[in-house]
């Protein structure tokens, strides 16, 4: 946990594991009496051990919608992201052998805290939530679209959804419609846009996906990316290639700095830790 100050506290008296369990009870952990930090901190894992599943929300921005050259959706367009696709903010973001379509999407992501079923309060629904996190949705649009065209299998390939790099409680955090999103590829600007300009918010997000499948503590519904994506610009579009540094900055909710390498040639594990 991090102190006000900005030092790190440790939670290991608390749990062994920031796991749905200890998401439920992350409120009532008191600052002021966790120890002082002295373990290794040379790398920042996700912020949360690997969730049950991973909800994505598909063009929920109306200028990436734009882009994409597809009709406003008239309800949330839902799919599901391997677990085992997360991984940390510093971590290499390993690319599928031959591709050439990798994209990436600089997300707002939502942790569950409580159990969400049928839930049609937007009160209770934002009541569930543990934390926000700074997610990046990185897609190989190729599979996404074109090899038999399903969401899931262009978007769940190991280290395909960078997390963190701090798991941060909804009054740090503010308003959730109220965070800026930027992503840049090699210090080029790609992504620049505001959660305000969601077409579903947050809580309506939660509500509509608890009444397709029960969301659980420790579960990660990441909320739609703005527009800048580069499968929206002119040909030759700028996908992701071996050696690219993507930086992704969500303000409060800390920065990314992951470099893009050929699957075989990478050397960081792709675990979430």
């Amino acid at each position: 946990m991090v102190a006000p100050d900005g030092s790190l506290l440790d939670l290991g008296g608390h749990t062994g594991e920031v796991d749905g369990a200890f998401l439920g009870r992350l409120a009532s952990i008191d600052a002021d009496c966790l120890a002082p930090f002295h373990g290794d901190a040379t790398r920042f894992g996700a912020p949360f051990t690997r969730p049950g599943k991973v909800v994505g929300i598909g063009l929920n921005y109306r200028d990436h919608a734009a882009e994409a050259r597809v009709p406003l959706p008239t309800e949330p367009v839902v799919f599901l992201k391997a677990s085992t696709s997360v991984c940390g903010p510093t971590d290499d973001i390993q690319l599928l052998p031959q591709s050439v379509t990798t994209d990436y999407e600089v997300e707002l992501g939502v942790i569950l805290g409580a159990p969400l079923k049928d839930e049609r309060d937007p009160g209770r629904a934002l009541a569930a939530v543990a934390g926000y996190v700074l997610a990046h949705d990185v897609s190989d649009r190729a599979l996404q679209l074109e090899r038999g065209g399903t969401w899931t299998k262009g978007k769940s390939a190991d280290t395909f959804c960078p997390v963190g790099p701090w798991l941060v409680t909804p009054d740090e955090l503010g308003d959730p419609a109220d965070v800026r999103l930027r992503l840049s590829v090699n210090d080029a600007p790609r992504q620049d846009g505001w959660t305000g300009d969601m077409l579903f918010s947050v809580p309506e997000l939660l509500c509509y996906v608890s009444g397709l499948m029960t969301l659980e503590p420790g579960d990660l519904v990441i909320t739609g990316t703005p527009a800048g994506v580069a499968m929206g610009q002119p040909e030759p579009k700028p996908y992701l290639r071996h050696g690219d540094l993507v930086c992704v900055d969500g303000g409060v909710l800390g920065r990314h700095r992951n470099r893009v390498v050929d699957a075989v040639r990478s050397a960081t594990p792709a675990a979430a830790s």
